[in-house]
């Protein structure tokens, strides 16, 4: 029964990380005022001081010294800080430029581009179905490059910068407080420096716009931090393949505020490239969820052959 409670609240979790991340567009939208580079060292700026209030809260300081003691450890998650930081000035220029719907995209050829990566750098050897869905994801990008006439490059960025970020993670026994905290706090110097010297040239957005802007991206740390850890509780207590469902909310919602909402093109060549990489998608998750139900057929079966005489 307590199992059943703690599945139930980290599916509760999950969900709510990943809405609040489809509803991103909305948030950045109404900072369209605000330069993509100086919203992203706000956020920077404002997400390492609540964390390190965490951490001052929780009493964690020797575990993140720990931490800090390696040097191979600060050197991946200063890469990760960086990829972080390349990740939401890309996000942030798409949605405030009017392209959510291509911002949408990044995330949903995410897992397979993760998927790639796995293979090229950690040697991961992808089962023969999973190939297909991988094929089909580049044949989409590919569609839309010639069909729309540009190469979706906010998408491609989005994807492998998050793809790699998530290498650098997995590569990485540091928890997930610890690791945001020093991301975070790899690339705090370069964004405070930067916002001084908007402010000191006479364009800071910070408390020269408007109070509701100022506090906007005050809250920018809370709309970055509270996301990650309630993905972190869900991370902890429910299987990989059931996140693997849900990452799909986000992405789901951010292309539904963009068509629905901001009214973004999205004409029949969207659709088909799309589609061919919804399908891709769909063939991803069935094909894990078959091998995760065989691999657990086989559990249960194995300890039978064991005992028979």
């Amino acid at each position: 029964m307590d199992d059943a409670k703690i599945s139930r609240t980290g599916i509760l979790f999950g969900i709510g990380a990943y809405l609040s991340w489809g509803f991103f567009p909305l948030y950045f939208k109404a900072l369209q005022n605000v330069s993509p580079l100086q919203i992203m060292a706000n956020r920077v700026v404002w997400s390492f001081i609540l964390l390190v209030g965490i951490v001052a809260i929780q009493r964690a300081w020797p575990h993140l010294r720990g931490s800090m003691s390696d040097r191979r450890t600060l050197l991946v998650h200063a890469l990760a800080g960086v990829l972080l930081a390349i990740n939401w000035l890309v996000y942030i220029y798409g949605v405030n430029s009017g392209q959510v719907v291509e911002t949408s995209l990044g995330y949903f050829i995410n897992p397979l581009v993760s998927v790639a990566l796995g293979v090229i750098f950690l040697r991961e050897r992808l089962r023969p179905l999973q190939w297909v869905p991988v094929g089909m994801a580049t044949t989409g990008v590919l569609y839309l490059t010639v069909q729309v006439g540009s190469l979706p490059w906010i998408a491609l960025a989005l994807a492998f910068s998050f793809g790699f970020y998530g290498l650098m993670k997995k590569v990485s026994s540091v928890g997930s407080l610890d690791g945001l905290t020093l991301e975070t706090g790899a690339i705090f110097l370069p964004a405070l420096s930067y916002l001084l010297w908007m402010n000191g040239q006479g364009q800071g957005a910070f408390g020269h716009t408007g109070w509701l802007t100022t506090l906007l991206l005050v809250l920018s740390g809370v709309l970055t931090t509270v996301p990650l850890l309630m993905f972190a509780r869900a991370a902890q207590s429910i299987p990989l393949w059931t996140i693997g469902l849900l990452q799909y909310i986000a992405p789901t919602v951010q292309f539904l505020i963009g068509v629905l909402v901001f009214h973004e093109p999205f004409d029949q060549a969207h659709l088909i490239g799309f589609g061919i990489i919804w399908a891709a998608l769909l063939i991803f998750t069935l094909e894990g969820l078959l091998y995760r139900q065989r691999r657990v057929r086989q559990a249960r079966t194995q300890p039978q052959q064991v005992h028979t005489p």
